[in-house]
């Protein structure tokens, strides 16, 4: 029963989530080409989102949501396990360049959090720039936010992924006798004033 906004949600899956568990969904992505995986999966599930294709800066809409999920563009180093050629084609200039854009795609999806929202802030990235100082400089940056820590066992991912100031630090050597994970990143921060 609650709104939820997923700024960069193509290819939909975590969209798909988010619908499956009750919320009246708005995907949002600036990529038509890779939206249709998106509506195919909705059609082919039947359940609905509303879908929208814009640049997350771009778009010019007053609503504010329950949740807003930012599953940001990253450098993506948190898949080599399965993507080895991500570590060689990486550049510092390419994580300067992305920890930019998610700054900005950051302080656009904070404006669309309701009082008492909750913003999910993620990255398939094993880079501090991507991850824990995005997440450091944009809570100084907007005291209406805190962190709300995350809890392991909701999201499937190991005990030793949460991280003192209760965030996820998941890394690809954490369950290795289960085959690994992706290296990834994840804040959950929630609106605690206007």
């Amino acid at each position: 029963g609650e709104t939820a906004l997923d700024l960069c949600a193509a290819p939909g899956g975590k969209t798909l989530q988010l619908a499956a568990a009750g919320a009246e969904v708005v995907a949002l992505d600036r990529s038509e080409a890779r939206l249709k995986r998106l509506r195919q999966n909705f059609e082919r599930m039947n359940l609905k989102a509303e879908v929208v294709v814009v640049p997350a800066e771009d778009w010019e809409d007053e609503r504010t949501f329950d949740a807003v999920l930012l599953d940001a563009p990253c450098t993506a180093t948190g898949t080599y396990r399965r993507n080895p050629e991500v570590l060689r084609a990486t550049r510092p200039a390419d994580v300067a360049k992305l920890a930019d854009v998610q700054h900005r795609l950051l302080d656009t999806a904070a404006a669309k959090v309701k009082p008492g929202g909750r913003l999910v802030y993620c990255v398939c990235s094993l880079e501090r720039e991507e991850g824990e100082t995005q997440v450091i400089a944009f809570l100084r940056r907007n005291p209406a936010f805190r962190t709300a820590p995350a809890v392991p066992v909701e999201v499937g991912a190991p005990d030793e992924a949460l991280t003192p100031e209760g965030w996820l630090r998941i890394l690809p050597s954490q369950w290795a006798e289960k085959g690994g994970l992706d290296g990834f990143f994840a804040a959950r921060l929630e609106r605690i004033a206007d």
